[in-house]
């Protein structure tokens, strides 16, 4: 069913031009029935790209979504122009009182800052207290997992002795979560990132569970044993060529970069990157949205049980 986004944002052409099936604010609003609401606080710098990213895994889904698109307050990015900003996107005040289905916080290049040393953690802090009682069920991604389960459960990140780079093999942890209906044995997963969280203290909490994880790249999803907060360390919503080009401005950079893992065919960057992960991200999120979602939330939004 459709994504209902304004035609004239970015993604709406790129989406049209895969075949997806996308539908425009004016005609959305003529049919009767009540769309999924799902926030996405986009903390990625390139926002455009992740924009599109995030509403392509969206499109899989048994009713239409409405898309609203939210931005810090107290740190402004620079890499996305202030038209496409003030035309697509809202701050947290602006919505505070507002109800959702779900919510989406992506993940943000700020990995190896303190917590309490990012410019928005504040005002991040609140979004992640406000989504226990204002949406359904929210679902971390990279960083924001890592933020969510030091916020919610105290769990400390650790810094890897380097970069965590490529796409990894990853097995199933929880037979017949719903997270997972439909998932092969092994899956691959896109991963970029300097950090971690111990798997044996995720298994400890009694609050969490452990549905994925990599012998590589160690834990995958993590989910509060209600679906209500999910945290996923990597990036099933990445492109084609979304590490290629990370690689490639590192190297042009003279960063210290090491060609990412199981991706490039015989580690040949002139080659075209292998898309191994696409099907198992679109199902992860067609599960989220359809069996921990609809299936589970309320009619009427302000009935939503704080958790």
């Amino acid at each position: 069913m459709p994504i209902n986004i304004p035609n004239n944002l970015p993604a709406f052409s790129t989406l049209v031009g895969e075949n997806i099936f996308v539908m425009a604010d004016e005609k959305a609003s003529r049919q009767d029935i009540r769309p999924l609401k799902v926030a996405i606080v986009n903390l990625m710098p390139t926002k455009i790209v992740t924009e599109t990213q995030l509403l392509r895994l969206l499109s899989n889904t048994p009713l239409q979504v409405d898309i609203t698109l939210v931005k810090t307050e107290s740190y402004n990015p620079k890499n996305t122009s202030q038209e496409h900003l003030v035309n697509f996107y809202c701050t947290f005040n602006e919505i505070k009182d507002k109800y959702f289905d779900a919510l989406i916080i992506t993940g943000a290049p700020v990995e190896l800052l303190n917590f309490e040393s990012v410019n928005y953690w504040k005002e991040l802090c609140n979004i992640m207290e406000w989504s226990k009682s204002h949406a359904f069920s929210t679902v971390h991604i990279c960083w924001a997992a890592f933020a969510g389960l030091y916020y919610h459960y105290g769990l400390k990140k650790r810094v890897l002795d380097k970069k965590l780079f490529g796409i990894f093999p990853h097995k199933i942890n929880a037979i017949n979560h719903p997270l997972l209906k439909g998932f092969d044995d092994v899956f691959m997963v896109p991963h970029s990132r300097y950090t971690e969280v111990d798997i044996n203290e995720i298994e400890r909490h009694p609050d969490l569970a452990l549905l994925a994880y990599s012998d590589i790249a160690g834990a995958y999803i993590i989910s509060d044993r209600t679906n209500r907060q999910i945290f996923i360390t990597g990036h099933g919503e990445y492109d084609r060529n979304t590490l290629k080009d990370e690689y490639m401005r590192d190297v042009e950079k003279g960063l210290p970069i090491d060609i990412p893992e199981n991706y490039f065919p015989n580690d040949d960057p002139k080659r075209t990157p292998m898309f191994t992960w696409r099907g198992h991200a679109s199902l992860m999120y067609s599960n989220w949205l359809n069996f921990c979602v609809y299936q589970e939330t309320p009619y009427d939004l302000t009935q939503i049980k704080p958790l």
